[in-house]
């Protein structure tokens, strides 16, 4: 079973998800899938389609409609939006998307079939260890400090050349925690085997050095 060569990873906004991800992928040889951004990519399609952002019917439309490629760069129905899904415009909307029950049915779908594709992988977003892949040998839960994920974001905006003050940020990030912890589908909560990594004074080296070691003594010798 391709759940068995899960590693699962969880957790708020600017808590180092992608980054330990894709550190824990290189290790261990596993391709890596950042569910946040297909929720991203179907914000934009929405977004670019004028629909009423509260329509769930309307969103779950465009979920099961568009063409997303997610390796390396992400291409939305051959389009590199990489850079555009990150823009302040579809950070503020992804979580009112991310919240309609009938996107999240079409890429709960989309995830697993990729996992299947892959024998396995990586993936972190926000209800993987609980409803995705509630079977993964490893699932963890990445968080970190407010002020802390706070900064991790603002340098994010810096390098990509947009100027944020550190309050605007978190308050950004507080609005999204309430949205994704209150939702009634698949909300963000800590799995009841999930490990929970406070990443706030821990060094990416070091998580991903746990995550592994985890792994492989779950998983046995083949990894």
């Amino acid at each position: 079973m391709s759940d068995e060569k899960v590693v699962a990873i969880d957790g708020p906004s600017g808590s180092g998800k992608s980054t330990v991800a894709r550190g824990v992928g290189d290790a261990l040889g596993l391709a890596v899938l950042d569910t946040g951004a297909m929720y991203r990519a179907v914000t934009l399609a929405a977004l670019d389609a004028g629909v009423d952002l509260t329509n769930g019917v309307a969103i779950a439309a465009i979920a099961a409609k568009v063409r997303m490629e997610l390796e390396g760069d992400i291409y939305l129905d051959g389009r590199d939006v990489s850079a555009e899904i990150r823009t302040p415009r579809v950070t503020a909307s992804v979580s009112t998307v991310s919240a309609h029950s009938g996107v999240r049915g079409e890429l709960v779908a989309r995830q697993r079939e990729w996992v299947v594709a892959h024998d396995g992988g990586v993936v972190e977003g926000r209800d993987i260890g609980t409803v995705v892949f509630p079977a993964a040998p490893v699932k963890v839960y990445l968080e970190a400090s407010e002020g802390e994920r706070a900064r991790r974001r603002q340098r994010d905006e810096v390098a990509a050349n947009r100027s944020v003050a550190v309050d605007e940020v978190r308050n950004s990030l507080a609005r999204r925690d309430a949205i994704d912890s209150g939702r009634a589908a698949s909300p963000l909560r800590i799995a009841d085997d999930a490990i929970v990594i406070d990443a706030t004074h821990l060094s990416v080296v070091e998580i991903v050095t746990d995550i592994v070691a985890r792994f492989r003594t779950a998983t046995g010798p083949r990894s």
